[in-house]
């Protein structure tokens, strides 16, 4: 209570324990995500960026491509490989997963003229308990014969010594799989806003260098659209079978190849390849949401998960905009910095646009946590479907 010229003023209640509150809360949200953005910077400077130094890879080498209704991007990922450098002994292996476009006729007729590449069809649905990339992922690695797997999806162009910088990279740590992250290409607004959030995620929280050292599966990311195996450590780790049923089937077979003992690495892979994943708000909201149910283990863990990031991210800006106090402004601004600072830092190392999008983290964090939310609803209501299968 107070006083001025005209008697006592009363605070009401509810709104002394809001200002209260905010007195803890604000600063608290703050720190976190100065202390998150200050991981972020050390965190870059231990990130692997995989460079070819000119030495040719002279073991057997299959890379493996599992296609379904893939006819715009094919010719261009098949071509970006075939022109691949530092490779002596390569195969490339096409499997058409029941496609209704031209992919199967259009990987015919480039392997009519190049020997490396073979063309397998898949004519069943998936049996029960598998998810379909997984399914065709195993069969094509039935019909590999190299000593190096890899993995990549059909709309992934690569540059010529992306794969031999990986390899090598792999023999000289001895790393069971090395997962390179691609530049992940955005042009509308929505692509901008939520894409970069796929590696800022991993290049914040992952403490990148204890992750390559240790065989803990919980240190683990990994992105579909490019990985390479030793073929010894897949198979021992189980390959795809061991993920039949996962969605994020990337992530879940990193873990697998540490539950048996192998080391694996995330890098940087916006210098070696490219892709457009999305190119309007449905195929990203159904591309997200078909695999964000299944991203933090649990309901449980999808909350906590989100309700960090809004603390970290939303409670600043919110309080930097709508606070009474100077000092809950001034806080709140500090906090929303740190985090424009962090999204900006790792786009300026993937080779995503830093500025304007960086300004816009907070957006970008509440579309994400959105995005949460209709997975769960879509999952608990079993209408998840990707490329006409229901998940």
């Amino acid at each position: 209570m107070g006083r001025n010229r005209h008697g006592p003023v009363h605070i009401p209640v509810g709104m002394a324990n809001l200002e209260s509150t905010s007195v803890v809360v604000i600063p608290l949200a703050s720190a976190l995500s100065v202390a998150l953005t200050a991981h972020t910077a050390f965190n870059l400077t231990k990130l692997r960026s995989p460079h070819w130094n000119g030495n040719e890879i002279t073991e057997k080498v299959s890379v493996l491509i599992p296609a379904r209704n893939e006819e715009t991007h094919i010719a261009l990922t098949i071509e970006s490989i075939r022109n691949q450098i530092g490779l002596t002994n390569f195969e490339i292996i096409i499997l058409d997963d029941q496609s209704t476009d031209s992919t199967a006729a259009i990987v015919q007729q480039l392997a009519q003229s190049d020997s490396r590449i073979t063309l397998v069809s898949n004519t069943t649905n998936p049996p029960e308990g598998w998810l379909g990339k997984p399914h065709a992922c195993e069969l094509l690695s039935k019909k590999a014969t190299g000593s190096v797997l890899v993995f990549v999806d059909a709309d992934v162009s690569f540059e010529p010594q992306a794969i031999a910088a990986c390899i090598e990279l792999m023999r000289d740590k001895e790393f069971g799989l090395v997962a390179p992250y691609p530049q992940q290409l955005a042009d509308s607004t929505i692509e901008r806003l939520v894409q970069p959030l796929v590696i800022w995620s991993w290049a914040t929280t992952m403490p990148l260098r204890i992750a390559e050292r240790s065989t803990r599966p919980s240190l683990s990311a990994a992105n579909g659209q490019f990985l390479v195996f030793d073929s010894h450590s897949y198979t021992a780790a189980g390959g795809h079978a061991s993920v039949s049923g996962q969605v994020l089937e990337d992530i879940a077979l990193m873990r697998s190849l540490k539950r048996v003992g192998s080391q694996c690495v995330t890098v940087n892979g916006s210098e070696l390849a490219h892709c457009r994943m999305y190119e309007n708000a449905k195929e990203l909201t159904d591309g997200y949401t078909k695999s964000l149910w299944n991203a933090f283990g649990s309901p449980v863990g999808s909350i906590a998960v989100n309700s960090l990031l809004a603390f970290a991210y939303l409670v600043p800006p919110a309080a930097m905009i709508a606070s009474r106090k100077k000092s809950h402004r001034l806080a709140g601004a500090v906090g929303y910095f740190a985090g424009v600072t962090g999204r900006a830092l790792v786009a300026k190392k993937t080779g995503s646009k830093v500025l304007p999008d960086s300004l816009a983290h907070p957006v970008s964090i509440a579309i994400f946590i959105g995005l949460n939310a209709v997975s769960w609803s879509r999952h608990l209501r079993g209408t998840n479907t990707w490329k006409g299968r229901v998940l």
